[in-house]
Order: C-alpha cells, then sequence, then structure tokens
C-alpha cells in the first residue's frame, strides 16, 4: 500500500497546486484554459511523436497480449457509453466522452511504475508492449466512434470526412501520425529538433495535470456523481476483470498476464480529460473522474496485486 501510495500522491500534489493556484487566483480562469491549451496542442503532441518515432515496433507486438488488454478496453468503452446514455440519459456525445474515460487507463503514469514497483523493472517489457500502441488506437477508436455520433444521420462519406477534419485539427492525433511517420520511413530528425521536442514533451504530464487542477476547481461533481462512480467502477474493477478472463483464455504467461491486469486495473489518465474538453463534452465528469478513481485506485490496485499474488 505504501509502495502504491508513493506512485500516487505525486499525481494528487500536483492535482492539488493546481486547484489551491485557481482557489486563490493566482492564475485566473482564463489562464488555466491558456495553460490547458498548451499542453492539448502542444506539450502532449511532442510526447507522443517522440515516444511512438522511437519504437522497436517489430519488438512491441504480441497478440495475444494485445488482444485481451484492447478487447477489454472496448467492452469497457461500450459500457461506459451504453451506461451513460440509458442509464443517466446523457447525450451520444456526451455519452462517448464518458466511455472514453473507461477506454483511456493511465497506462504511463500509474500502470508503469505500479508494475516496476510490484514486479520488477525487468518485467516491464509487456507493459510498454501496452503502452506502445495505447494513445494512438484508444485516439483512434474515440474519435471515430464522436465524428459517427456528431454526424449522426449523415451518409458514409460525410461520417468519413468528418473523421478525417477532427484528426486534421487534432494536435495529439497529427503527433500520433508524425510519429509513425518517422518511425516507418527512418526520416532523421535533427538533433537540435529532437532537443526542443524533448524539452515539450517532458513538461506535458506535469503541466497538464496542473492544468486539469485548476479545471477541477470549475467543473464540480455537483449532479454528476453516479455518473462519475460508474466510470470509477468500470474503470478500476469491470476492465480488469474482462482482462483477467480473456488472458487466462488466451493463454499469457505470466509476465504478460500480470502486466496486462495492472494497466487495465489504474484510473483513467489526463488524456480522458484532454478528449472530453476537446470536443467541449462531459468536462466535469472526465475531470473528477480522473481526480475520484486515481483515489480509489490505490485501494483497488491493492486488492488486485494481491489477487495476482
Amino acid at each position: 500500500m505504501l509502495d502504491i501510495a508513493q506512485v500516487i500522491l505525486p499525481v494528487f500534489l500536483v492535482l492539488a497546486a493546481g486547484y489551491i493556484v485557481a482557489w486563490t487566483r493566482l492564475i485566473t480562469t482564463d489562464g488555466f484554459d491558456q495553460i490547458m491549451t498548451f499542453a492539448q496542442k502542444i506539450a502532449v503532441p511532442c510526447l507522443l511523436f517522440q515516444g511512438i518515432s522511437k519504437l522497436d515496433l517489430g519488438q512491441n507486438f504480441e497478440l495475444n497480449l494485445l488482444s485481451a488488454f484492447y478487447l477489454g478496453a472496448v467492452v469497457a468503452f461500450v459500457l461506459g457509453i451504453l451506461g451513460a446514455r440509458l442509464g443517466f440519459g446523457r447525450s451520444w456525445e456526451d455519452s462517448v466522452a464518458i466511455g472514453f474515460c473507461c477506454l483511456f487507463s493511465n497506462t504511463l503514469m500509474l500502470g508503469l511504475p505500479i508494475s516496476e514497483r510490484a514486479f520488477g523493472t525487468e518485467s516491464l517489457a509487456p507493459n510498454f508492449m501496452i503502452i506502445s500502441l495505447h494513445a494512438p488506437v484508444c485516439y483512434a477508436i474515440g474519435v471515430t466512434v464522436m465524428e459517427m455520433m456528431r454526424q449522426n444521420g449523415s451518409g458514409a462519406g460525410a461520417v468519413a470526412l468528418g473523421i478525417v477534419r477532427s484528426m486534421a485539427r487534432n494536435a495529439m492525433v497529427l503527433g500520433i501520425i508524425a510519429g509513425f511517420s518517422v518511425n516507418l520511413t527512418g526520416l532523421p530528425v535533427p538533433g537540435v529538433v529532437n532537443d526542443a521536442v524533448g524539452w515539450m514533451a517532458r513538461s506535458a504530464i506535469p503541466v497538464a495535470l496542473f492544468a486539469l487542477g485548476g479545471v477541477l476547481l470549475r467543473y464540480r461533481p455537483e449532479g454528476d456523481l453516479r455518473v462519475i462512480l460508474m466510470v470509477c467502477g468500470i474503470s478500476l474493477l469491470i476492465h480488469p476483470a474482462i482482462v483477467w478472463g480473456m488472458g487466462r483464455w488466451l493463454g499469457l504467461n505470466a509476465e504478460q498476464f500480470r502486466a496486462a491486469i495492472i494497466t487495465s486495473a489504474v484510473a483513467p489518465g489526463i488524456n480522458a480529460y484532454l478528449f472530453a474538453d476537446m470536443y467541449g463534452r462531459a468536462r466535469r465528469v472526465a475531470a473528477s473522474s480522473v481526480l475520484i478513481s486515481t483515489a480509489l485506485a490505490m485501494f483497488t490496485v491493492w486488492g488486485w496485486l494481491v489477487a495476482l499474488g
């Protein structure tokens, strides 16, 4: 429990710093909007570009492991959408943003360090395999379904055009595409450019968390608590339970099975809010879900670790 707390508490401290700064008005609401814009349109795309451009794609593909994790994630996404729509009467676009919270686990900031502390550095290869595809797969799913809902009633051509337009305007998707382009073509990146991108990338997570803390003051969970608790339940309990069953059925080895369970059992990541903010949908649910589920994960992840033995 102490090790998990040491991993999770720094996330809370950065969130709390943003919240306190917003509450004391040291930075205005408009200021936090600008900080979030920097994170969403510059820093996070740089992080995605740098990570994907340097991946060894030939070494980062294990079909059974990826199937267990991502099929579980897709089921969680669908459950989140249907729960929000049918259970709470949210609009379809709100429901997709809420479903994205159930889809996008915090595999990097929580899953990776928890696995490292629990099972050792030498066991992390399956974690990196999952993380390498996490952002591109989740964003591809989320953007596609959101555009289908936004273009409701239009033909397939209009839906496809909406998806292309959304991706063309989405800095994070462009960062992913650029990263894969460099990776697959072997196009050299000048050292000075790589250094500049690296500086931006290193700022992405703390800046986004700090901005989210400031945003939380505005998007309190008033009236949305039941939806938020649904997101927490799907993210922390149902998603890893599905992955557990899939992993056993697909015969994952011990390292792969542990990596799949821990990366699916952690709270939604900052990208859950960034996706909601990008479309202007369910921001309060997304922001509060990140905060509350991260706190609850301290206890639920401990339970999954006990179950893993």
